[in-house]
């Protein structure tokens, strides 16, 4: 299956970012969201609650808005950070961290993407599932958390040798 070509903005630097790399990379305005988006649903509870009151006892509505609002968070903010990575918005800090780390596990022999036990066949479903998936968290959650080599970037950039640069 050919892979997806996108014109963005900004670099590609992974189309399917693994989960690990995508919480490693995000930004201290991301978790800025993630603890805005925590707080922000309880305090809206509380405030709707202040608004029209309904003389409940609000102790359960607020945990679970709490716990809503650390979800919620967590997901606006992975999906700002795979935003990132898509070159959908400004990446440079990532396209750099990329390719330092990509470029020293190249160096060292190691599989850019790490290695997965999974068959090739597993591994190339995952992809297919999980590729550009954040664009629609609020329908499904789905996150990368198979190692495959399937990333639409080109490896020699880093440094790692490819069958047509063997040759």
């Amino acid at each position: 299956m050919p892979e997806k070509i996108v014109n963005t903005p900004y670099p590609l630097i992974d189309a399917d970012p693994y989960a690990g790399r995508v919480v490693r990379y995000m930004r201290p305005s991301d978790y800025a969201v993630w603890a805005g988006a925590t707080g922000a649903f309880p305090a809206a509870l509380y405030l709707w609650e202040m608004a029209d009151p309904s003389k409940v006892k609000l102790r359960a509505p607020l945990r679970w808005g709490g716990l809503l609002g650390f979800v919620g968070g967590f997901l606006l903010a992975y999906q700002r950070s795979s935003l990132r990575f898509w070159g959908w918005s400004e990446n440079k800090r990532e396209e750099e961290l990329d390719r330092q780390e990509l470029s020293e596990r190249a160096r060292k022999g190691l599989p850019l993407y790490g290695t997965s036990n999974e068959p090739e066949w597993v591994q190339g479903a995952a992809y297919r599932n999980s590729a550009f998936s954040q664009a629609k968290f609020q329908a499904f959650p789905m996150f990368n958390l198979v190692n495959h080599p399937y990333h639409g970037t080109d490896p020699s950039k880093y440094g790692e040798k490819t069958d047509s640069s063997d040759s």
